[in-house]
């Protein structure tokens, strides 16, 4: 039963409708799962089973079903509301909040057979790519206990990586797919911003942040994807396409495909051991055949771009509570909000212009080359008890998201990027390779990613303690 925990979750579904397993002992193993490995990663911290396996129970007995994620278990981040399952927020303030509705997300992939288990761990209002909150504590990195496993989906991320969930759902501000997917040797996909619908949101024209799946393989990815994306009426920024696109084969050629190649996007401090572990990899994609060239644009005006409007939003939605709760608030989030109090008109209108500026230097790269190719993260996991580095390759980080910039480039520049496993250290830690395609062609770097993933076997090797 174990092994059904780490079957693919296409495959789950076929051996669900196919009625080869049941819906109620496939909850049943991964209840179990998650009872003997989440006390050791502190991963899924909400946990409803008994809810979990009457709602299996229910579809077990309904004489048949199309839906295409039936009995398939899911936790939400714990920033994603659920009606009736406690959400936090990963804030004291809401330590007890029951919301009385649902996250689109939630409706849609309820609507579509998936059984709500629990929420997964996060940081405070997702502030920062490292899991530990007031409320909840620190999740750690499956492959290293005494490490991060990132954020701020880090608590999703371990519960993949471990078999406690067949996929999950993530957001990306500036690396919180992506980030935790490359501590966790598990795929994090950032989509083009207004693919996955996002309600209730406060900001319903906000295109900085977006939702998207984790999961143990592209394949996977796509397939949750495929329930995720698509439009929605009270999501004004969200696309039209529907959701059914990610359901096609991601086989593809990519004989004579021009892929650029960057060691460091201009420059960024890179650990030597991230850069090692990815140089390993250049032959796959010449195997794959793929045109690999050294080449890298300019996006260092995201770095104020980013930093102003990231402040603005942390202004919007947690700058009302900064009066009354301040002491319940984390150092880096009052300097977030603080950030934006002192904004004037002219640092957004400049911010504003200068994201323009940043998708058009990587819009203009990409019609040169279909993908870009870099680090996921400058740094490998770090010791757990480290809030975030504060310096790379002696190079001294000035706040607590400069770390992040390899990621929150492409953020600024709304482009689709995933974090696919490429490899370990000597110790033992994973390191990822983004892939960055042209805006809105998820489905292209779905198919690149799948193809280097068949290519090198990464993604296969579990957690120690998965297995145990």
């Amino acid at each position: 039963m174990r092994e059904l925990c780490f079957t693919g979750a296409r495959a789950l579904a076929r051996l669900l409708r196919a009625r080869k397993v049941s819906a109620a002992e496939l909850m049943q193993a991964f209840i179990a799962q998650i009872e003997r490995v989440n006390p050791r990663v502190n991963a899924i911290v909400t946990f409803v089973p008994e809810q979990a396996l009457k709602a299996a129970r229910a579809l077990d007995r309904r004489k048949s079903w199309d839906a295409p994620l039936a009995g398939l278990p899911i936790a939400y981040k714990d920033l994603v509301p659920t009606k009736g399952i406690r959400t936090t927020f990963g804030s004291a303030i809401y330590a007890d909040q029951v919301p009385a509705e649902n996250h689109l997300l939630v409706e849609r992939l309820s609507a579509v057979g998936a059984i709500t288990i629990g929420k997964t761990n996060t940081p405070e209002f997702g502030a920062g790519s490292q899991t530990f909150n007031a409320v909840f504590g620190t999740t750690r990195n499956p492959y290293d206990l005494s490490k991060t496993c990132g954020g701020s989906s880090g608590g999703a991320a371990v519960a993949v990586a471990c078999g406690m969930l067949p996929f999950a759902d993530g957001s990306d501000l500036a690396a919180s797919l992506r980030n935790p997917g490359n501590f966790c040797n598990v795929v994090g996909f950032r989509p083009t911003p207004g693919r996955v619908p996002a309600w209730p949101a406060l900001n319903g024209w906000d295109t900085l942040s977006t939702l998207g799946p984790i999961a143990r393989t592209v394949e996977d990815a796509a397939f949750l994807l495929s329930a995720m994306a698509g439009p929605d009426s009270r999501a004004p920024a969200s696309m039209a396409e529907p959701g059914t696109l990610f359901g096609r084969s991601l086989k593809r050629d990519f004989r004579k495909t021009r892929v650029a190649w960057s060691r460091n996007l201009g420059g960024l401090p890179v650990e030597p051991a991230v850069t090692e572990a990815l140089e390993a990899q250049r032959q796959v994609l010449r195997e794959l055949g793929c045109i690999l060239e050294e080449a890298e644009p300019d996006l260092s005006p995201a770095v104020e771009a980013f930093h102003t409007l990231r402040a603005l939003g942390f202004l919007q939605r947690v700058g009302p509570l900064l009066r009354e709760h301040r002491a319940k608030l984390k150092a880096t989030v009052i300097w977030n909000v603080e950030q934006g109090l002192r904004l004037t008109p002219e640092q957004i209108t400049r911010a504003q212009a200068l994201r323009t500026e940043v998708f058009h230097r990587l819009r203009t790269f990409l019609e040169h080359y279909e993908f870009l190719l870099c680090p996921v993260n400058q740094v490998l996991p770090f010791p757990v008890e480290i809030e975030y580095p504060t310096e790379i390759a002696g190079v001294r980080m000035e706040n607590y998201i400069e770390w992040m910039k390899s990621c929150y480039y492409i953020s600024v520049a709304s482009h689709p990027a995933i974090s696919v496993p490429a490899g370990f250290t000597p110790e033992g830690l994973p390191v990822g390779l983004q892939i960055v395609g042209r805006y809105r062609d998820d489905f292209g770097v779905l198919q690149l990613a799948h193809a280097f993933e068949r290519a090198t076997g990464t993604w296969q090797r579990r957690p120690p303690l998965a297995a145990e």
